[in-house]
């Protein structure tokens, strides 16, 4: 059976010889077909690599959330007819993780394909890392809501199971608006409840730190469209 190579992008730009291992390269050049989140981000990655993979000869098939399963299935039975391996790229980071890449994963598994996670950087896990809180446990909830009152009961309920549990709360925003997350925590979490920010990791700029919600409201840091994950506890 093909294999199925769960590939780790960049999470910053020009950053490939410090965060990828070299045997990425190596899987790349072998593998002609790839599931991605957006093929033109998948093909600038790939060729930035410098590999001998050529991309006009690569073949591409686009899964993002609103792809019909059904064609995900079609796609991924043909490469199974074929006997062809494929790789899954997520937009940045890690694939199936807070992406649609598991729903590829999913199948490849019922078909009985060998999957194979490489080992890469991770925005959530880099956070949790650099946060001080809790590793032992911890809840990763992707993005929470946007309409305002919904937010605001999402976020007390998030800090109310970090209190209960001792359990770190890991979420994220789209870049846009970071600002207006960061300024809801602040208006609706308690002033002792500790909030890390981790900003651009693995970028020149990169930013991470931990504060209460009391220390962070004299020093709010510039988040504008910058990639960012909040944690909680």
């Amino acid at each position: 059976m093909p294999t199925l190579y769960l590939i780790p992008t960049l999470l910053a730009d020009d950053t490939a010889s410090q965060v990828l291992p070299p045997p990425i390269q190596g899987i790349i050049e072998k593998t002609d077909a790839y599931f991605v989140e957006n093929i033109r981000t998948a093909r600038r990655f790939i060729s930035g690599l410098k590999t001998t993979r050529v991309i006009d000869e690569t073949t591409f098939f686009e899964l993002d959330k609103d792809t019909p399963p059904a064609d995900t299935r079609r796609q991924i039975q043909e490469l199974t007819e074929r006997k062809r391996n494929a790789g899954v790229l997520s937009e940045a980071g890690c694939p199936g993780v807070a992406d649609p890449g598991a729903v590829v994963v999913g199948m490849a598994h019922a078909l009985g394909w060998k999957v194979e996670p490489l080992v890469g950087p991770s925005s959530i896990l880099l956070a949790l890392m650099g946060s001080g809180m809790s590793g032992q446990s911890f809840v990763f909830h992707g993005y929470i809501p946007i309409d305002r009152q919904d937010r605001a009961r999402s976020l007390r309920h998030l800090e109310k199971e970090a209190q209960t549990r001792q359990q770190t709360q890991i979420f994220m925003e789209t870049p846009y608006r970071n600002d207006a997350l960061f300024a809801d925590i602040l208006a609706n979490c308690q002033p002792n409840t500790r909030l890390c920010v981790a900003c651009n990791l693995t970028a020149p700029d990169a930013f991470i730190r931990t504060l209460t919600i009391r220390e962070w409201k004299s020093q709010a840091p510039d988040l504008r469209k910058k990639p960012t994950v909040f944690l909680l506890l």
